[in-house]
């Protein structure tokens, strides 16, 4: 569903790993269309496929994504690419990224193993099928292959170059987490552990924490991303507020949309 989301929205990816309750995504789309078209195909297709797989009624994701920026600075986007890498092993359950059973990117950047998947065509198989019960799903599953780029900052080095600095991200992590069990005593839960507990189970305890409005390195770079919001929050507003009062031709800014009216109706 990732490949195909890419091939239909083509925004660059430079990393992913689904975990059990979330997934996170490195992105840079061309546009905000492009990116809301991306992550409408992939979640409302994703959520599809897993009610159908585990009796999961009704839509799985309770409400629309998070969208983060990152900032131009490179250690800003390597801190991102390290903190993706990072997870199931942060919270104890694999001692490796390479070692998380889901999908995760730490093998294709790394060392450059295709990530590979199938797309189902439901809709034409199940068309086919009205019409012949012994027609076979392979007639409509396609192979795809989900391409993975270096981040921006990378993008100047040989594919070697780049692939090693992910290593050594992952390398940097796999210490880490050796020594967080080392220093509380335990030994991660382990991959086939992990794929042995029931998807309808909840957490007995969440971790939750306000998302930041930005990623950035330094505190100069931050503030001057959401200072730039805040100008575009207003700008928003401010149009939005001429649209209601019947200024129908006023100018949005880019990336934005707007509001929906409310039609009175007779009497």
């Amino acid at each position: 569903m990732l490949g195909r989301a890419v091939e239909l929205y083509p925004v660059r990816l430079h990393g992913v790993v689904v975990l059990s309750t979330h997934f996170h995504l490195l992105i840079a789309p061309e546009s905000v269309d492009q990116m809301s078209g991306f992550m409408q195909h992939l979640t409302n297709n994703l959520s599809r496929e897993v009610g159908r797989l585990h009796d999961w009624p009704g839509p799985m994701f309770a409400r629309r994504y998070t969208s983060i920026p990152v900032s131009d600075e490179p250690g800003a986007q390597i801190a991102r690419m390290e903190y993706l890498l990072s997870n199931g092993c942060k919270e104890g359950l694999v001692l490796s990224p390479r070692d998380w059973p889901g999908v995760q990117s730490a093998e294709a950047l790394a060392d450059g193993v295709p990530l590979v998947g199938e797309w189902i065509d439901r809709t034409a198989y199940r068309s086919a099928r009205n019409k012949d019960r012994n027609v076979s799903i392979r007639q409509f599953t396609e192979r795809y292959e989900v391409h993975l780029e270096p981040l921006p900052c990378w993008k100047h080095l040989a594919g070697a170059v780049w692939r090693a600095r992910v290593a050594d991200l992952v390398e940097e992590i796999e210490k880490k987490t050796l020594k967080m069990h080392h220093g509380e005593g335990t030994v991660p839960l382990g991959s086939r552990a992990v794929r042995r507990v029931h998807p309808h189970r909840k957490p007995s305890y969440e971790s939750r924490s306000p998302r930041p409005m930005v990623h950035a390195l330094t505190r100069r770079v931050r503030d001057e991303m959401i200072a730039a919001y805040r100008e575009f929050e207003v700008a928003y507003r401010h149009a939005s507020a001429r649209f209601r009062s019947g200024e129908w031709s006023v100018t949005f800014p880019p990336g934005t949309w707007k509001p929906h009216l409310l039609v009175p109706g007779p009497g």
